[in-house]
């Protein structure tokens, strides 16, 4: 499952089981509530029967329910008065014509055992509901995922084979240019300098996507991230020979995939040079676990933009290198950033999770 699509998944997951879930959860609630109503109605009930009981002479015996003759006068009496204390439930009856009032007294032992099964009966209910709608849930995320599933492969098929069919053309376009690159009056022929230059973008947008097109299969292992890098440099040294590359550092290791992650160095290394002043510098280093690659080029001016897709501050370029380097590092889980100064240079820091 590719990323947009579990991040599709868990939005319909969260949003039905949730609803659901809080659902359960409410009517769980209430129905606690209406039951401990019910149970100190019973309690209620109970001492008034037993005072029924008592006054008929008959006996009553309960371990739970004691009494007491009060000669007392209470105002304003209510034959509903009923008290909940603590640990236990009180009651007045009157007691005779003559005067004076039956204090009930009841321990809520036994009010607190059935409350209690009546909490875990709830809870079990809850979670036997709640089990039974997170397994309906999954089955109808993955049901509606199918159809955006089937557009994804339909599309994935075209795009690997367009870009499988562009091999070809672009090979032979870039053997025409190294023909032509012999010739004297090459580098004094504009037009062909512009049509080399054009050809390098769509060969590195080719790069970028052939390595995109692989996140469903992408592999992944410990890597020294500096034996990748110095090979990216390597070749931009000999691309720009009026840049001084610093790399700071020997053996750092993470989780990666060596291709992705050589593409994401690449584009990072390749803004770098191009936007770059004459003499300036390309530098690769560790800072606080952070991997950092900073120059001392021109500037962003806007850097909080530039992984967005198509958005570029200058008319070069096309403004999907850095949205694929974005998505690249989402795949591997790798935190990238951009921190930039116009007119002092740009850092860009990738935060590994190993």
């Amino acid at each position: 499952m590719l990323n947009d699509e579990k991040k599709a998944f868990w939005k319909f997951f969260s949003i039905y089981f949730g609803s659901v879930a809080s659902l359960i959860l409410v009517a769980g609630f209430f129905y606690y509530m209406e039951q401990e109503k019910a149970l100190i109605k019973k309690e209620h009930f109970s001492m008034i029967e037993y005072t029924r009981q008592l006054k008929m002479k008959q006996n009553p015996i309960s371990s739970h329910i004691t009494h007491q003759i009060k000669e007392i006068e209470i105002k304003n009496f209510n034959m509903s008065n009923f008290t909940i204390k603590e640990n236990e439930f009180l009651k007045y009856m009157p007691h005779s014509w003559e005067g004076g009032y039956i204090l009930i007294t009841k321990d809520k032992t036994d009010y607190l055992e059935k409350l209690l099964s009546v909490k875990l009966y709830i809870i079990f209910v809850q979670v036997i509901l709640l089990l039974l709608f997170a397994i309906l849930s999954y089955f109808l995320a993955m049901r509606a995922l199918r159809p955006m599933q089937r557009a994804i492969t339909k599309l994935d098929k075209f795009s690997k084979d367009l870009i499988h069919d562009l091999n070809t053309p672009i090979a032979a376009m870039f053997l025409n240019i190294k023909l032509l690159e012999s010739k004297k009056d090459f580098t004094n022929n504009k037009p062909l300098l512009r049509i080399k230059h054009s050809l390098e973008d769509i060969g590195q947008l080719h790069n970028n996507l052939t390595v995109l097109l692989q996140e469903d299969t992408m592999l992944v292992q410990k890597e020294n991230l500096f034996d990748i890098i110095n090979e990216v440099v390597n070749t931009h040294r000999k691309i720009f020979p009026h840049l001084q590359f610093i790399v700071k550092q020997t053996e750092v290791y993470a989780v990666v995939n060596r291709g992705a992650f050589k593409q994401i160095i690449v584009n990072i290394i390749s803004n770098a040079c191009k936007y770059n002043i004459e003499n300036g510098y390309v530098q690769i280093y560790m800072k606080n676990d952070l991997l950092c690659i900073e120059d001392n080029g021109i500037g962003i001016e806007n850097p909080e933009y530039i992984f967005e897709r198509s958005y570029k501050e200058h008319v070069s370029g096309n403004g999907i290198g850095l949205d694929i380097v974005k998505r690249l590092c989402e795949v591997m889980e790798i935190d990238i950033s951009a921190d930039s100064q116009v007119g002092e240079g740009t850092i860009i820091s990738l935060n590994f999770k190993d």
